[in-house]
């Protein structure tokens, strides 16, 4: 009798602190459970809301519109006090004519293209060089050690200056327009590169390693990803050192056999002292630039930031 009694007050206490209380289950602990993964999911979730369309106007469009017509109205402001020579100054309705002019003569959009088709061609052969240089200077120490220090240097190095060169290699054609390119562009885009991979931590090496993704698995599935902010900058400022070289080259190697592209339009506008269309082809090299950066790596940018939830809104 006395060692039932012992083993019954044992199992009392242990069925008390575990078992049901008034005989209901304790569904306490799978409510917690789930409460702690739901908290968990709200924290790793991006809430993207999508931005109105009006909100994107008043935001996005109309400020630059503004910034666009103040301009045009200080220029005009400015012919009209004659604080110069109107030759000097030309009004914006004599830029307007110029281009309503080539419009009509259907030469406008070819100029431009003409450009353009280049400027992306080269920037394009660019990005497939500069890319993987720019891995194996990052990724092997040998060769930063060699060509690290060649690269910077020759990204300081203003572009204009290969144009000389290169018209005496390959002559005035447009494998010149595409050297001067690549060396301007190559540099800028290897080196963005490379600031990004040094920038990936290294423990998603360590464990991209210890999943098996080494060599160019590797290189693809981690270090590509975790430096693409760092090399989306050198391709921005690789697409910016392109179209600069171009501009550079198409005025210093003005020819007739490469056809008539933007900067060939801005020099034979000052050969013949034509200020509209001097002013024309400036605005129309702006414009082309700011182009691109919208289309094409303001998207990119956006995309970026909102794989990494930096980006709240569209």
């Amino acid at each position: 009798m006395a060692s039932t009694d012992i083993t019954s007050d044992r199992k009392g206490p242990d069925t008390a602190a575990t078992g049901p209380v008034d005989g209901k289950p304790d569904d306490r602990e799978p409510d917690d459970l789930a409460g702690l993964e739901a908290g968990l999911d709200a924290l790793d979730a991006v809430q993207i809301n999508r931005t109105p369309v009006r909100e994107v106007l008043l935001r996005k469009v109309l400020p630059p519109v503004v910034a666009v017509a103040l301009v045009l109205v200080v220029w005009e402001l400015l012919v009209r006090a004659q604080v110069t020579e109107t030759y000097k100054l030309p009004p914006p309705s004599a830029v307007w004519n110029s281009a309503r002019e080539m419009w009509l003569a259907g030469t406008l959009l070819e100029v431009v293209w003409t450009s353009v088709s280049r400027g992306l061609f080269g920037f394009l052969l660019a990005v497939a060089i500069g890319t993987p240089l720019g891995l194996l200077v990052a990724r092997v120490k040998l060769v930063r050690a060699a060509i690290g220090p060649i690269l910077s240097g020759l990204q300081s190095l203003p572009s204009v200056a290969w144009v000389a060169p290169a018209v005496i290699w390959l002559g005035l054609n447009d494998q010149m327009m595409f050297a001067v390119i690549l060396l301007g562009a190559v540099p800028s885009i290897a080196n963005g590169l490379v600031s990004g991979v040094d920038q990936v931590p290294p423990l998603f090496l360590r464990a991209g390693r210890t999943l098996g993704a080494t060599g160019l698995r590797g290189t693809w599935h981690i270090v590509l990803p975790a430096a693409l902010p760092g090399y989306l900058a050198g391709l921005k400022q690789g697409w910016a050192f392109s179209w600069r070289s171009l501009m550079a080259a198409e005025i210093i190697a003005s020819s007739p056999e490469l056809g008539l592209g933007l900067g060939q339009l801005l020099e034979n506008s000052r050969s013949n002292f034509d200020m509209p269309g001097i002013f024309l082809s400036i605005l129309l090299i702006l414009f082309v630039g700011i182009a691109i950066d919208l289309l094409i790596f303001s998207p990119l940018e956006r995309w970026v930031l909102r794989s990494r939830g930096l980006l709240v809104k569209n």
